[in-house]
């Protein structure tokens, strides 16, 4: 199972993405952990990669489908990943859709998590306002003006992925404003419907074909018993001769010829007979 998650910044992507990997076992790939974890590895691109950020620069989109490339290779994503945060442009959707072309792969499903812009960022407030309550740290983004910047970013960027995946019929979009249970459930049923059916269950579901029960061998030993004692009788009837029309039934007598051979007399003939038996 090959996935997408896309969804403007505090959609809970993050959240959902990881969800799925503890219930399908699959690889969650996630472009800043593939770049850092690129860089320490000391990879080509990771090297590549690490001198581009250290001046401060963006990573060029090659240089991301590359580490990208590199991490679905890797064993524990053969059984499917999830791409959280990429592509984030259409040329980055494009370059991507290249790279799994050559390695034979297709994506099974883009899931948009969409939301409510407004209803988000008072999401957030009460996020933080939660955690200034726990006395817990609040992280550099955790500030409802960078999520507005952030948000901002998103529409002009990565909104555009939303008509592009939908021209490619892979689209399928949920209501991210509903709680996390019910997102997950949501991301379920749409798992369930991509995947493609069990050959048990297309057996199943195959209707059996007219061919075969008119096929004589198919049918049971006796119906093939029945079927050959009609068939003989059948073929007895059509065997004996018709009854000449205009006769009727009475004795039928028997004449010699001269030969000696028997012949049917005519009531004609009979009749004579019986008036020259009177006058003797």
């Amino acid at each position: 199972m090959r996935l997408i998650l896309l969804g403007p910044p505090g959609a809970g992507k993050g959240t959902q993405a990881q969800r799925l990997v503890a219930k399908h076992g699959l690889a969650q790939l996630s472009t800043g952990d593939m770049l850092r974890t690129a860089v320490e590895a000391d990879t080509p691109i990771g090297r590549r990669a690490g001198e581009i950020m250290a001046r401060g620069e963006l990573v060029p989109d090659d240089v991301v489908v590359g580490i990208v490339s590199d991490r679905i290779d890797e064993p524990d994503a053969r059984r499917g990943f999830v791409l959280d945060g990429f592509p984030r442009t259409v040329p980055q959707a494009h370059a991507l859709d290249r790279m799994l072309k050559e390695k034979g792969l297709a994506l099974d499903a883009v899931i948009e998590l969409k939301v409510d812009e407004a209803r988000l960022l008072e999401r957030i407030k009460k996020r933080i306002a939660d955690m200034q309550a726990r006395g817990e740290t609040l992280r550099a983004d955790d500030n409802p003006e960078v999520l507005r910047r952030r948000l901002l970013a998103y529409r002009d960027q990565t909104a555009p992925l939303v008509t592009y995946y939908r021209l490619q019929s892979v689209l399928r979009s949920i209501d991210g404003m509903a709680s996390i249970p019910e997102v997950t459930s949501a991301i379920d049923r749409i798992l369930q419907a991509a995947k493609p059916p069990t050959r048990a269950a297309a057996k199943s579901s195959a209707k059996p074909s007219t061919k075969a029960s008119a096929n004589p061998a198919a049918k049971p030993a006796a119906e093939r018993a029945t079927g050959r004692a009609s068939s003989k009788a059948a073929g007895a009837k059509k065997s004996a001769p018709p009854r000449a029309a205009g006769k009727t039934a009475g004795p039928v007598r028997k004449a010699k010829g001269r030969t000696g051979a028997r012949r049917e007399a005519s009531p004609r003939k009979i009749g004579r007979q019986r008036r020259l038996t009177k006058r003797r």
